[in-house]
Order: C-alpha cells, then structure tokens, then sequence
C-alpha cells in the first residue's frame, strides 16, 4: 500500500515538473500570438557587462517620460501605456501609479529616478536582456554596438510582443534582420 502512495507521488510530481514550464512557454506563445507587437529603439550596449556569454544586454531609447506628478520613488512600480509613432517605433503615451486603461498596451516597469527640474521619470524596462546560445551572444552583443554606430538612424531595435501587461522579447533586429540570421552571416564571413 505505501509502495502505491509513492508511486502516485511520484507520478504527481514528475507532471507539476513538466506543467510548470509547459504553462511558461504556452503563455509566452499566447502573448506573441495574441499580443501587439512593438518595435524600440536600441541605444549602445554596456560593454562591460559580464554576463554577454549568455544574453545580449540591451538599453532603450524610450525608458523615461515627462509628467508632472513629482511623487514618485526609487523601484516604485509605473505602469507605462504605449503607442506607435510615424515610424512605427514604440512611444510612451502615458504612466501612471496605478493601473488606468485596460483599453491601451501597457507594460510594468521600475523606476530609477524622478528628475525634478526636467519633470522627467526615468525608469528600467522588464525587457533588457535577450538570450541567445552562448556562443554566439557576445558576437551578436558586438553586431548590435557596432550598428548602433552606424550613421543610418533606427537601424537596430528589439521587436517585443505586449498583451495585457505582459511582455515577450521576441527578436533584436539589426538592418532589417534577425539578429541570429545576422550573427550567422558573420560567422560564415569570418570562416570564409
């Protein structure tokens, strides 16, 4: 009879084990599918960062907003609704404290810091960091700073999916293609 219970805990167990990241990636599929895709403008990676084996870190052009409320504080939660501009690149149309509009993509993001004098919120965006294989994430790192370089404008930007607050890093793109097609060109570059 104990022999059973185990067994049965055991077959509990090991499907909570394959639930749990089914779940994951089924919603992260369901907000790409479902969700309103959004390009950002990219601003040069930190080449500092010792974390580039294994994801690409990345810093936008739209992570801060002019308001008026001066009441915010550091890792203060901000909800940040969304629009296109004429480009087709992702604009900050609003935040706020507190959720306002369920009507307009939205996404949570933290604040850094509130400059007073400008009337300027600051704040981090939930979608720095985009994984590749390791072993091609520094070259794809270098590809992006290098062409944020480039004296061709909005050249480089990531492509994220928004649906109901939640949000999917999809691809980076560099000149209009994907930064694996991009990084693989220039891998079979070098061995040419």
């Amino acid at each position: 009879m104990k022999t059973i219970h185990i067994f049965i805990l055991f077959i509990a167990v090991a499907v909570a084990q394959l639930f749990v990241p089914a779940q994951m990636i089924f919603n992260q599929e369901s907000i790409i599918t479902n969700g309103t895709a959004y390009k950002f403008k990219t601003q040069p990676v930190d080449p500092s960062d010792p974390y580039r084996g294994k994801y690409i870190n990345l810093n936008y052009e739209q992570n801060s907003f002019i308001t008026t409320d001066t009441v915010w504080d550091r890792k203060d939660k901000v909800y940040v609704y969304l629009e296109t501009d004429s480009l087709g690149f992702a604009k900050v149309n609003a935040v706020s404290k507190t959720l306002v509009n369920l009507d307009k993509d939205f996404f949570i993001a933290e604040v850094v810091w509130y400059n007073k004098k400008d009337q300027k919120l600051n704040f981090n965006l939930p979608f720095n960091r985009y994984y590749m294989e390791e072993t091609k994430a520094y070259d794809a790192e270098v590809a992006v700073r290098n062409n944020q370089r480039d004296s061709i404008k909005n050249n480089t930007y990531a492509l994220v999916y928004i649906k109901n607050g939640e949000v999917v890093l999809s691809d980076v793109v560099i000149s209009g293609i994907s930064i694996k097609e991009y990084v693989e060109k220039d891998i079979e570059k070098t061995i040419d």
